[in-house]
């Protein structure tokens, strides 16, 4: 569970992605908005809120560090 910050006024239809190729990893707890999937094969992720809001900077490090993780393993 994360502490995250939105402030948008649209979402992607969870209902609209099918079982396949795209897993739910974020869901909003407050309103059940998507706020984050990922595709099961290739390098591909997506959040719909802001990593770097309070309370503090550190909190969704880890995304970062896969998306870093993705970028390298794309160079070998």
């Amino acid at each position: 569970m994360s502490i995250t910050a939105q402030n948008h006024g649209f979402c992607v239809d969870i209902n609209s992605l099918s079982d396949g190729d795209i897993k739910t990893t974020h869901v909003n707890l407050n309103d059940q908005t998507l706020e984050g999937m990922r595709h099961r094969e290739l390098p591909i992720f997506s959040i719909q809120f802001h990593p770097e809001a309070s309370p503090g900077p550190h909190d969704a490090r880890y995304l970062f560090e896969d998306f870093i993780e993705m970028m390298e393993l794309s160079l070998r």
